[in-house]
């Protein structure tokens, strides 16, 4: 085989342990294994038309060619969506190290133990910095963290009987569109707007406004905090 072809480099057992495997489940060769498993109902009857496989060389320079033809234009999204620097030590230690993110269980459905691991350090050293005794490092965007919040708040009323959210229409569409799906399932009612009622429990607000507003909120604060609003 190949040590150019990828399943040199990413499928790791062949001869002694491919037999070892088949032996411990009772199949004698890979094929006799996918008889076993696959319903015949759900195989299809004829080869699949794929071209040649590419080794891994000549797969990097086809999506290099390929990404050569993207044009970079300036992005005026906005709405949450904003560009930033990564320190280079930073993209190359960590977003770019297969070491993190794909150690020990890069397949399993959460996050991999490589990734865990990278947050623990992050939080970690947030604690030591800010002199606080935890830190948070969630994987959570931010509209579902907005949703988050709004179950946290409504668990947390002390009156125990408010059922009503108020997102301000100055959030991030995204973010009103995450929370009202959230909120449905639990029968919590969102309004978009500002006006308090006397079942509201909590209130989300952004600043600056998703199109770049910048207001006064301390009334609506205040407001929500005399009736013990969170």
């Amino acid at each position: 085989m190949s040590l150019d072809s990828f399943a040199a480099r990413h499928l790791g057992s062949a001869g002694a342990e491919l037999e070892e495997m088949l032996t411990a489940i009772g199949q004698p060769t890979l094929d006799a294994l996918v008889d076993a498993t696959v319903p015949a109902a759900i195989r299809l009857r004829r080869p699949l038309n794929l071209p040649a496989a590419r080794n891994e060389t000549e797969a990097l320079a086809d999506l290099r060619a390929l990404m050569a033809s993207n044009q970079v234009r300036r992005e005026f999204l906005g709405r949450g969506y904003y560009d930033c620097i990564t320190p280079p030590v930073i993209q190359r230690n960590i977003l770019e190290n297969p070491g993190w993110y794909t150690a020990y269980t890069p397949y399993q459905a959460e996050i991999s133990q490589g990734r865990l691991e990278a947050l623990l350090n992050f939080q970690t050293m947030v604690a030591d910095l800010t002199g606080m005794e935890i830190a948070n490092a969630s994987l959570l965007d931010e509209a579902t963290a907005a949703a988050e919040a709004m179950t946290m708040c409504h668990r947390l009323d002390s009156a125990g009987n408010r059922n009503t959210f108020l997102i301000s229409p100055d959030c991030h569409p995204q973010t009103i569109n995450v929370v009202q799906t959230r909120a449905e399932p639990l029968g919590i009612r969102v309004i978009v707007g500002e006006e308090l009622t006397p079942d509201t429990f909590g209130v989300l607000l952004q600043y600056p406004g998703t199109n770049g507003v910048i207001r006064d909120l301390a009334g609506i604060v205040h407001a929500a905090h005399a009736q013990k609003a969170f």
